[in-house]
């Protein structure tokens, strides 16, 4: 078991801590937190006049390092920290310094934030465990502290969702490393976990909003960061998102352009490039604020759980800090090598921010899907397999077979062909996606080669559908176990359609020896002859595993003294 300490500040051990990077951005910060809490620092790194202004200021060492020059100078030291990043760009030889650290004896801890570089330490757990050190990857926003809030918010249970974002106040100062990273990953392919499987979107794409505390609303946009690696396999969610926002819309739809650019165009992310962005940032700073934030949120069962961050007068800038801080408060460190899940706890990370200008809040909602919210206790009388299908938290697969029959008439054909229904088979492929979204859900039904979407929406005068700009409001009633979808009125975009004009829908959702059966009839309005009838069977599709690339993380129970 590791051993944590609650003790106070004035009780910490001090730790003689080698901090490379240690006058940029973060690493800064980290500095001033570690002076603080009375841990001797040297800050390292190639600008010797950077780091002797800050070391002077603060009371501390300096020492001009290259890490990819000699390192004989780490010795001497008890830990070394990288702050420096980017952390992609460390070439062929990205862990050079870790295993000259433990070489010379010395634990290693860095601030990445870059998926491959985490996931990866774990090639140095062996050596790591052997010579009794402490070896960690990520201990920063992500997904140190972020893992905590998880661990946190979950508690015993499964996470089925879990969503992160990180929300900068425009004010706080920006590194030109953090720049890098993500003006490298805009536009360019990703992967995300989402309802099981591994889906692949684009960096800095699919943009939502997030609150934070005290009622604050900012858009955060999908970016690539560690906990997408390494959260699906280490908690078994079902569904891993992060985004990141910047407060002015200028500078958040400004690097929407650039990322579309860059799916079409491969401008390459280069040192101009990125000096350029931070010209641009640096005339838009005297507008925006010096709040930032952090929400995590994960579902479990009917529950959204949500811890949110909020830092003013410019202490955002601090929080990456926060979880190596939290750390070099025990007593002890975990043996062996890794990336940084879940090493600190969230209570240590709330204590290292008790002497800054941030407060944090726990808050919970009901976790109502639209037809729980619609059906209300009429959707306990369903059975399971049905209820199952309609539980979806973010993303669901189904699939099965299914026979379609179509009308023949020129009315019916011409509106099947317009609303997209597949064309007449005894038997195919069906597979239906349901994508959960701000306002309702997204149904994706695939017949064989041919899909057609609708969007679901609970409203107060109950469930609607949306075709394009048709929108029917469904009748949903529950009857002899079965669930029925007439169509009780519609509408073109704002305008009513009358009675003759509502296609009459003959649907029903029910199950036969505790198998999904689903049979559709739709008529056509005013002929009302047969517009299309599909019937088949659905099962939820299979899972992936949630292993990125076959990366697999050791756990890390052994202990290691830190002094």
């Amino acid at each position: 078991m590791w051993t944590s300490r609650s003790d106070l500040q004035e009780e910490i051990d001090a730790v003689n801590v080698l901090l490379l990077g240690g006058y940029g951005v973060f690493g800064g910060r980290l500095a001033r937190l570690l002076v603080r809490d009375g841990h001797s620092v040297t800050i390292a790194g190639r600008d010797l006049k950077a780091a002797s202004a800050l070391a002077a200021e603060l009371g501390c060492s300096a020492l001009r390092m290259d890490r990819q020059g000699d390192l004989r100078e780490l010795s001497g030291h008890q830990l070394v920290i990288d702050a420096a990043g980017p952390f992609h760009a460390y070439g062929d030889d990205p862990y050079r310094l870790a295993r000259a650290a433990i070489e010379a004896g010395l634990h290693y801890l860095d601030l990445s934030d870059n998926p491959v570089f985490c996931a990866d330490i774990v090639a140095l757990d062996a050596q790591a465990r052997a010579a009794g050190l402490c070896v960690l990857s990520g201990l920063s926003s992500v997904p140190a502290l972020s893992s905590a809030a998880v661990h946190a918010l979950a508690g015993d249970r499964v996470p089925r969702v879990i969503d992160t974002a990180i929300l900068p106040g425009n004010r706080s100062p920006r590194g030109l490393s953090v720049m890098q990273s993500i003006l490298s990953q805009s536009g360019q392919p990703m992967q995300v976990w989402r309802g099981g499987s591994w889906t692949r979107t684009t960096g800095w794409s699919d943009p939502q909003d997030y609150r934070l505390p005290g009622g604050a609303c900012r858009q955060a946009w999908q970016i690539d960061v560690p906990d997408l690696t390494l959260f699906p396999a280490h908690f078994k969610a079902e569904t891993v998102l992060f985004r990141a926002g910047l407060e002015l819309a200028v500078m958040r739809y400004g690097l929407a352009a650039f990322a579309a650019l860059r799916r079409l165009v491969p401008i390459p992310v280069t040192r101009c490039v990125v000096r350029a962005f931070k010209l641009a940032a640096d005339l838009l700073g005297p507008f925006g604020s010096g709040r930032g934030g952090m929400s995590v949120m994960v579902i479990t069962g009917d529950e959204k759980r949500f811890w949110r961050l909020l830092a003013e007068d410019g202490d955002g800038p601090f929080i990456p800090a926060i979880a190596a801080r939290a750390l070099l408060r025990r007593e002890v460190l975990p043996a062996g090598a890794g990336p940084a899940l879940a090493v600190v706890t969230l209570e240590e990370c709330e204590a290292a921010m008790s002497d800054l200008n941030v407060r944090t809040e726990r808050v919970s909602e009901r976790f109502e899907p639209i037809f729980v919210k619609v059906l209300n206790s009429s959707f306990a009388k369903l059975p399971e397999a049905i209820q199952t299908t309609h539980l979806t938290a973010d993303v669901s697969r189904w699939q099965g077979r299914a026979t379609v029959e179509r009308g023949t008439g020129f009315w019916s054909r011409f509106l099947g062909h317009l609303f997209g229904f597949p064309e007449a088979t005894e038997d195919t492929i069906v597979e239906v996606t349901k994508f959960v979204i701000p306002t309702g859900e997204i149904w994706k039904r695939s017949f064989g080669l041919r899909t057609f979407k609708s969007k679901l929406r609970a409203t107060r005068t109950g469930m609607t559908e949306r075709f394009g700009p048709f929108t029917f409001l469904l009748g949903l009633e529950v009857r002899a176990s079965a669930l029925h979808y007439p169509v009780i009125s519609g509408r073109l975009g704002p305008v009513p359609l009358p009675k003759w004009l509502l296609p009459i829908s003959e649907a029903s959702e029910y199950v036969v020896d505790g198998r999904f059966h689903f049979d559709v009839k739709l008529f056509a309005p005013i002929t009302r002859e047969r517009l299309v009838h599909y019937r088949g069977t659905l099962v939820a599709a299979p899972q992936g595993n949630g292993h990125h690339n076959d990366c697999r993380v050791p756990a890390m129970p052994d202990v290691t003294t830190l002094t």
